[in-house]
């Protein structure tokens, strides 16, 4: 009996679905959720068995010295730059089965539904499996593109370790990297980098939008706050003789969250984390640390806000009699999407009447490493509920290939 084409299209959504488990059985932790660090013995299972999908499907597959994987559709013309897509595997601690995995699973498929369909490229196309993004085993984030793209070395590692104490130099010799064979991996061959993600956020789903064509990737300043008051007896010390840390904090954290609304309606500010000292019930605070997460995709923005709050700080400071220091520890710039791919997937998009927005990232991702050297291109699917990084992460199949179908399509327009 002949598979009608509808069939088939059945068939394929069912493959996505089997692939997503597939993938998530690598790291599948009693929760239902995902736990694949970098180097780690899930994360290396999951490299060699996708490894192992890219060469069935047809793909001349590599590692690179420090874990990237990359499957190489060669192009009629040998000479030609390549075409790259594809995500991170490494998950956060039960996270869950769609962040990153998504994006190389999307890129396979795409891939090879081209390839049974029309042959050989004329550009050639490679899919990547990247390493590490997440910054979940140890203090660094985007080890794998920025390998690639020639930002980090071996010297950014040296003296890290994981909450283990085991050295990011011996767990990438225990994973089978070992850094003594390690080349720059820098590749030169690259002409553009696509990249298909779940959103990770609300914005698509509360619009009824299938699809989300990214124009930035958010800028983001880290800070760790640090107020010193003086610590003192709750009951002998008058008010107006403290010097409260935790009164400081309080006021500081109230004008961080007003001041952010006050800007910009896509400025975002976050402290998740605070630790009090002496924190006792009877004790007036010495000490408050927290930390200061912003974001925005205008560099001009982030500079306004940062500003103003530490000319607030110099008048609370005064005021309160405290002191208040701030440490900066990431300092990550603001990036615009490739605008020439974007109307044409915009295009794309109506031709194929795929519900769609232009939307902003408030994550970082890959494709940011990427455009700042070379063009680069961000798709997203809908998150249920805006929920990620927890195994009730979820995307709808018919979503999930509505970014494959549009994945598929714009590669198609660049490769072939």
């Amino acid at each position: 009996m002949a598979i009608h084409a509808k069939e088939l299209q059945n068939a394929e959504k069912e493959n996505t679905q089997e692939m997503i488990e597939w993938l998530s059985s690598f790291g599948k932790t009693k929760n239902e959720g995902v736990t694949r660090l970098l180097y780690s013995k899930a994360w290396c299972q999951a490299q060699r068995a996708l490894k192992h999908k890219m060469e069935q499907i047809g793909l001349n597959t590599y590692f690179d010295c420090v874990g990237n994987l990359f499957g190489k559709l060669q192009g009629l013309a040998v000479e030609s730059p390549c075409i790259l897509t594809g995500s991170h595997v490494d998950t956060v601690v039960e996270g869950g089965k769609y962040d990153g995995a998504y994006g190389i699973i999307a890129s396979l498929i795409a891939v090879s539904r081209l390839f049974e369909t029309y042959g050989y490229p004329k550009k050639t196309i490679e899919v990547v499996s990247f390493c590490e993004e997440e910054g979940s085993r140890f203090p660094l984030t985007f080890w794998g593109s920025r390998n690639t793209n020639g930002f980090y070395t071996l010297d950014h590692i040296r003296n890290i370790t994981d909450a283990e104490g085991i050295s990011f130099l011996e767990a990438m010799k225990q994973a089978g990297f070992d850094p003594a064979y390690y080349q720059t991996p820098i590749r030169k061959d690259i002409e553009r980098f696509i990249e298909v993600h779940i959103e990770q956020g609300m914005v698509l789903e509360k619009n009824q939008k299938t699809i989300g064509l990214v124009t930035h990737i958010v800028g983001q300043r880290r800070y760790l706050v640090r107020i010193k008051g003086e610590s003192n007896h709750a009951g002998t010390t008058p008010m107006s003789y403290r010097k409260d840390a935790v009164v400081t904090a309080s006021q500081l954290i109230s004008f961080l969250t007003n001041k952010a609304k006050e800007i910009d309606s896509h400025l975002v500010a976050t402290v998740g984390k605070i630790e009090v000292s002496p924190n006792v019930p009877n004790v007036v605070a010495g000490e408050v640390k927290f930390s200061l997460d912003i974001r925005h995709h205008k560099a001009e923005i982030l500079d306004q806000y940062c500003q103003a709050i530490f000319s607030e700080c110099r008048q609370l400071s005064e005021a309160l009699n405290t002191e208040i220091e701030f440490s900066q520890w990431m300092d990550v710039t603001p990036v615009a999407m490739d605008e020439q791919l974007l109307k044409v997937i915009r295009n794309i998009a109506v031709q194929k009447n795929l519900p769609f927005q232009d939307i902003v990232s408030g994550a970082g991702h890959d494709a940011q490493v990427f455009a700042s050297k070379i063009p680069a291109n961000l798709i997203f699917v809908p998150s249920k509920d805006g929920i990620s990084h927890n195994p009730k992460e979820f995307t709808s199949l018919e979503e999930l290939e509505m970014g494959i179908e549009l994945l598929t399509e714009v590669l198609y327009q660049l490769a072939y």
